[in-house]
Parts: structure tokens; sequence; C-alpha cells
């Protein structure tokens, strides 16, 4: 799993299936997605750069506001892991040379069927980057996507998350 994609409840299999076609349209027609058991949460994986794909689907939103209808958010996934704290903590750490010294961050954590703390994880990832946070206008979003036992983790600039609400409203403003 690369991306991981929102949309509106009992929409999943529209959501697919335009999925599916964009994908192949950007030349991935062997995207493997799976609609997970949590409603409204899709997982794909694709052979493509996950960042450079939600680049893509935002420019066709700009030119073609109405070929993405069902997915609501475009989340790409650089690293996936067992959930357990210990693990999302050195993946972290792993992929925290993205940072770069002069940077800021935040923390996002996003719990689907798991009882682990997020301030726990928030204290021991913090405690290890020694960059200043940024809540309102950090450089880089450290995102902790927890969908029950896999947990997926990066590092990314807010540019770099599609939002579909965002992107249509800023073309009507």
């Amino acid at each position: 799993m690369n991306l991981i994609i929102t949309c509106a409840r009992h929409l999943e299999p529209e959501t697919e299936e335009e999925l599916m076609d964009v994908l192949e349209e950007l030349g991935d027609p062997d995207l493997k997605v799976s609609i997970t058991n949590m409603s409204g949460i899709l997982t794909a994986d694709t052979k493509l750069d996950p960042i450079e794909v939600v680049k893509k689907i935002k420019t066709m939103i700009i030119d073609e506001p109405w070929s993405i209808r069902y997915c609501l958010r475009i989340i790409p996934i650089q690293k996936i892991i067992e959930t357990g704290i210990e693990e999302i903590e050195k993946s972290v750490d792993d992929l925290s040379d993205q940072i770069l010294d002069d940077e800021t961050y935040r923390i996002s954590i996003e719990k689907r069927n798991s009882d682990l703390s997020s301030q726990e994880i928030i204290t021991k990832i913090a405690n290890k980057i020694k960059n200043k946070v940024s809540l309102e206008f950090p450089d880089k979003i450290i995102l902790i996507e927890i969908l029950g036992n896999k947990t997926g983790i990066s590092i990314l600039k807010k540019s770099d998350i599609l939002s579909t609400e965002k992107t249509k409203r800023s073309l009507s403003d």
C-alpha cells in the first residue's frame, strides 16, 4: 500500500473504479486497490511515485474539476509497518532526514481501529527531532496513518496531500 484514499461512506466501489480509471490514465494499469473494513477508507498499491500521483491528480482537477467525484482525500504513503509504538518511532527516525535543518514540522496522527496513545507516539517522535515545531504552518508534516494492525508513515509537504474539496474550493475563489 502506498496510497490511502478516503471517500464518503458506502461509495467505496465507485471510488475504487474511479481510482483505477485515473491511475490507468496516468500510466499504471496494474493498480491494486483494496476496500478496507473501515467505512470510507481504501488503500492502493501503485507502481507510480505516490507523491507524483497526487500532483498529477491535482492538475487533473484544475483542468477538469468533474473528473474526480468520489475520492475525497488521497494520501501518499512512504513506508508501511506493523502497528506498534517502537516500530513507528524507528520508521519516523529512518525517514526524518527528509526534514532539513532549517525546516519546521508537525506530527499528525490519524488512528482507526487502534487504541495506541497518540500523545505517547508524538512525545517519543518529538524527543528525537531537534527541529522547531510549527502546528499552523509547518514545512513538513510527519503523517502517521494507523489502520488497525498496519501503519502508513510519510514525511510530506502540505501540498503532497490531495484534498479534493480544498482543491475544488480554491478553483471557485
